[in-house]
């Protein structure tokens, strides 16, 4: 009897409780520094990583399940997945991948597992194949902008680039794909910086501006280089 009273009245004091994972307390004070993990999801729900692992899981069902009501956040956060996705979110915040929902859809029907999403050489794979079929355009846009952000960090006119940038810094950006071959192979300024690389260099950016593929498509494709020339002449890049 005396433990029924006992559980009773200690059941009476729990006045407040977790609304989210449910636990209860004795003072309001208790509950407003307690953080549980549903607690914890929720309160990140606005957070740039947690949004792109949301959008993953979304995109998750549609192509994978062929879902078509979008799924919630509630069910996203109750997840058993919701870590692992959350895990993808920050690779791509980090890495800050070019076209971030194509490479969303990339790994989702590339067959990999959700735990292995994150591996820079599945990130690489998904970067050598995009460069290869993007539209010029966008390719020489995306040039440009590195090359005057370049330009404003080392105050010099962009258009110098290839002579002048750093030959690791120019190797890590074309591996990024943040230089393009469209602009680095149709240049003379370009393919001379390239006979300025040791073989370390031009080993990490081979897969990017492997010539006889950029060969091929030159030919098929002569609109484009043209349109590409005349940006190189119109800019001095080889002057």
């Amino acid at each position: 009897m005396l433990n029924l009273v006992g559980t009773k009245k200690r059941s009476m004091e729990l006045n407040y409780s977790c609304g989210y994972c449910g636990k209860e307390f004795t003072r309001e004070k208790t509950l407003s520094v307690h953080v549980c993990e549903p607690k914890r999801r929720y309160l990140s729900k606005n957070e740039k990583h947690v949004q792109l692992a949301l959008l993953t899981y979304q995109r998750f069902y549609e192509i994978s399940q062929k879902t078509q009501k979008k799924k919630t956040f509630d069910e996203f956060v109750t997840s058993p997945y919701y870590n692992a996705f959350v895990k993808f979110g920050s690779f791509i915040s980090n890495a800050n991948p070019l076209y971030p929902e194509k490479f969303i859809d990339f790994v989702i029907k590339s067959g990999v597992k959700l735990d292995h999403w994150c591996r820079d050489e599945l990130y690489d794979t998904y970067l050598q194949e995009l460069i290869r079929i993007e539209p010029a355009d966008g390719a020489i846009q995306r040039t440009i902008q590195t090359m005057m952000d370049w330009a404003d960090a080392n105050n010099a006119p962009w258009s110098h680039y290839f002579s002048y940038a750093n030959l690791n810094r120019i190797t890590h950006h074309i591996k990024e794909g943040k230089i393009s071959p469209w602009v680095l192979l149709n240049s003379k300024s370009g393919k001379d910086m390239l006979q300025k690389m040791n073989d370390e260099q031009l080993e990490i950016v081979s897969p990017i501006i492997d010539p006889i593929f950029w060969k091929k498509r030159f030919k098929t494709l002569p609109a484009d280089v043209e349109l590409v020339k005349d940006v190189i002449k119109e800019a001095k890049i080889d002057s």
